[in-house]
């Protein structure tokens, strides 16, 4: 009996790419627009994620090389800061700290350190090619992350367009289809009426 209606049910599903009396060409075009949307919001998702992950990752990459860790000596003690913590959450301060740039320039700034460092302790910072204090590039756990959310992000958002742009077919090809109908029911129905009522 399980075995019947699940025949049943399949016959269903594909009722629309099998010969029958009842299957207009539109059943079929809307079949075959079903079927590529499917087969392009899934190729087109997973091509666009690709290409979106890789941009991310070597822009990260880019930024990794513009970068150099410095060593610098703190100028004030983070454990009494009132500074609040950084936006990622890790649980640093802000503190003022001192380098020396390559060119041997004495700088001073603010950087992120952990909250117990005492006066005088040697932290690292990261400067840019002209010396600027820049916060630390993504690297490890982190750099993959934001590189699987970025082509993971476009991939769902580039599916789905595909998704919307074939819904939005469809719909429009199910609304011609009633207008026709009802031009259909138009001119039938008063022959109809007649062979109902006598």
């Amino acid at each position: 009996m399980a075995m019947t209606h699940g025949a049943r049910v399949r016959r269903v599903r594909l009722w629309r790419w099998r010969r029958n009396p009842l299957r207009r060409r539109s059943d079929l075009v809307e079949a075959w627009l079903l079927a590529a949307t499917a087969v392009l919001a899934v190729l087109l998702g997973a091509l666009c994620g690709l290409a979106a992950a890789a941009v991310v990752d070597g822009s990260l990459a880019e930024r990794r090389e513009r970068t150099t860790p410095v060593p610098a000596v703190l100028e004030e003690d983070a454990g009494s800061l009132s500074a609040p913590v950084t936006e990622n959450g890790d649980g640093g301060v802000w503190a003022k700290v001192r380098w020396t740039a390559a060119d041997g320039s004495t700088h001073t700034g603010r950087a992120e350190v952990d909250p117990g460092s005492p006066e005088g302790s040697e932290v690292t910072v990261w400067t840019d090619t002209t010396g600027r204090l820049v916060s630390a590039p993504p690297d490890g756990a982190e750099a993959r992350f934001q590189t699987v959310m970025s082509g993971g992000t476009v991939a769902v958002a580039a599916g789905g367009l595909v998704v919307l742009a074939g819904w939005i077919t469809r719909s429009r090809m199910q609304l011609r289809r009633m207008t026709e109908w009802e031009a259909e029911w138009r001119q039938v129905e008063p022959t109809w009426r007649k062979r109902m009522t006598g």
